[in-house]
């Protein structure tokens, strides 16, 4: 078995990150958190931001458009993403030494104490530190894509007729026109005639089954 804790994050490399709520409890139970998850996630994407995302929204739209304008360099690429329940994907590519680390410790905090405060309560909010696989072969990356982006039908939270319209994942990004911009699709999408042959591809529930074994190691759920 792979120790995830020993895995090298390094920088230029595409991995697949995993956590959770603490005791599998549930993190995002309406549309606002989930909202605040992807704003977060967008937000603290960039490197060198000058305040925190609670400030940031507490900013006048002029000086958050600013901000914004000045977003140029990440921490991360984000390919793909998906927020369950309890627990979320993200497929990165690290684009600065420790890039990934930070991010997700900026994400987490944020959010745990964005939710914390709604709640009315204390402590960790996610299961001790993150897991992360590298992704190593072409093949793994498009069939790990595949599997983020369906997470919520596998887990039987949606059926599949529901699944390209799932807002918490990058899949609408994929496959449709969508104002939404966190991810960068390319390096996946260009192996592909067009998005609609991407859908399928993640449609395609018979092949899906038949490759899932490939891409096992890469699912990070059980460990």
């Amino acid at each position: 078995m792979v120790n995830f804790r020993r895995v090298l994050l390094v920088s230029g490399e595409i991995y697949h990150i995993y956590n959770r709520g603490i005791e599998r409890r549930t993190i995002f139970s309406n549309k606002r958190e989930y909202q605040r998850a992807l704003d977060t996630i967008n937000y603290y994407r960039f490197s060198n931001l000058p305040v925190r995302l609670s400030h940031f929204f507490g900013m006048k739209n002029n000086r958050r458009k600013e901000i914004i304008d000045n977003f140029k360099e990440t921490e991360v690429t984000i390919i793909a993403y998906c927020l369950m329940p309890n627990h979320f994907h993200l497929m990165l590519k690290q684009e600065k030494e420790n890039g990934i680390s930070k991010f997700i410790a900026n994400i987490c905090n944020s959010y745990s104490k964005y939710f914390n405060t709604k709640k009315t309560r204390s402590g960790p909010l996610f299961q001790g530190p993150f897991k992360a696989v590298r992704v190593e072969t072409n093949e793994q990356l498009l069939h790990l894509s595949r599997y983020v982006h369906l997470n919520p039908v596998s887990s039987f939270l949606i059926k599949e007729t529901e699944l390209d319209d799932y807002e918490w994942s990058s899949l609408p990004e994929y496959i449709k026109f969508t104002d939404r911009k966190i991810v960068d699709p390319a390096l996946v999408l260009n192996q592909f005639k067009n998005k609609e042959e991407y859908r399928l591809f993640v449609h395609n529930q018979i092949q899906y089954a038949q490759e899932l074994e490939k891409v096992k190691h890469l699912t990070l759920e059980e460990v």
